[in-house]
């Protein structure tokens, strides 16, 4: 009975992580790319309220979860993890005098309560089955699983193999280079997580981090969020994906424009150069005051053709605001692609010195 258990159980944990594989890929993904599409909200909130409708999905699905598999033996028994076998004795005689058959005779579930404490206390009380449960859980009791490095890395490959696939097939294309990024960091991250918590001997949390909760559960929180981690990056990735070709055809494009704008000043200046010359007025030019005005005759100043002397002052001020133009865009280009090379990396070594820090032996 507890191998069929057992293998229900594995069964229905594949079929959630397929199933909500699906339903964060066909039903939240478009739902936030909807909240996401530009012009609905502004950029900030935009990012806020797709941030807050991801974590509120998960939230919710993980915690439907977790309710569906019904409580551990520790919560069940009310005692921690980290409680001793005296105390754990003392919880569950406690609780076989409240929950036993003959004190309860009109209740039909008094039988299986019980049996369920029972089985709890039994698994708890034997330090060895304790410590399996701790990593595999129920199904690695039903299965008599034990740790074994081949084992558990051949299993953790096979996992973040598939995963690694589905992530790469999911974020194809250059709007997602972002939303790989963060993916793969993701998933650099959790297996580093899932490996110290896995290999670590005794409990690795402190004892107040969640103290009725088992390693074996972690892990599942672990896989169970990464769906929802993974469409949250593909949708707020493509949301902030600054194409910098586009960019740099725009650049190319401005300087275009800068030199076709010097060449026709250009122009004006040798014209004008070759009509003084051919005029024979160019000593006269020359003292002729300020640029764009003649001496003032019978009391008013008479506006003169432009000079060569301001055809060149004015290449110069298109030049200086084309070039600050130019630099602003360079700028971005930079610092855009610094942002986004350096940002998983570092996203990653914090992550790992995080985890180590608080969860260190």
């Amino acid at each position: 009975m507890s191998d069929e258990n057992g293998g229900s159980q594995a069964a229905g944990d594949d079929l959630s992580g397929l199933s909500g594989f699906f339903f964060y890929v066909f039903i939240v993904h478009p739902a936030t790319a909807w909240i996401l599409r530009p012009g609905r909200f502004e950029r900030k909130k935009s990012i806020m309220y797709a941030i807050g409708f991801l974590a509120l999905l998960a939230a919710i699905k993980t915690g439907m979860e977790m309710q569906a598999k019904g409580p551990n033996h520790y919560a069940l028994l009310g005692v921690n993890r980290n409680s001793s076998p005296l105390d754990i004795k003392r919880a569950y005689k406690k609780l076989s005098l409240q929950l036993h058959p003959d004190k309860n005779p009109n209740d039909p579930t008094a039988s299986a309560k019980f049996d369920r404490v029972k089985k709890a206390y039994d698994v708890l009380m034997d330090m060895e089955f304790r410590e399996v449960y701790n990593k595999f859980g129920q199904e690695g009791i039903n299965s008599n699983k034990r740790f074994d490095e081949t084992t558990f890395f051949m299993e953790l490959g096979v996992f973040y193999v598939t995963w690694g696939i589905m992530s790469y097939v999911l974020t194809l294309g250059k709007r997602s280079g972002l939303a790989r990024q963060w993916t793969f960091t993701g998933l650099i991250v959790m297996l580093v997580v899932e490996i110290s918590i896995m290999t670590a001997r005794g409990n690795p949390f402190p004892s107040w981090f969640f103290p009725q909760n088992t390693e074996y559960e972690a892990v599942w929180l672990l896989h169970s969020l990464f769906p929802a981690f993974m469409n949250g990056c593909r949708s707020i990735g493509a949301y902030l994906f600054v194409d910098l070709e586009a960019q740099t055809r725009q650049l190319l494009l401005a300087l275009q424009e800068q030199n076709k704008d010097i060449l026709l000043v250009l122009r004006d200046v040798q014209i004008g150069v070759q009509n003084i010359q051919a005029n024979g007025g160019g000593h006269r030019l020359a003292n002729a005051g300020a640029p764009g005005t003649v001496s003032s005759i019978g009391g008013g100043a008479m506006p003169m053709r432009a000079t060569p002397t301001g055809k060149i002052k004015e290449m110069q001020d298109r030049l200086q605001a084309s070039n600050a133009t130019v630099q602003q865009a360079v700028s971005q280009l930079k610092s855009d692609s610094k942002g986004n090379s350096n940002f998983g990396f570092y996203a990653m070594i914090l992550g790992y010195v995080a985890f180590s820090y608080i969860f260190s032996s």
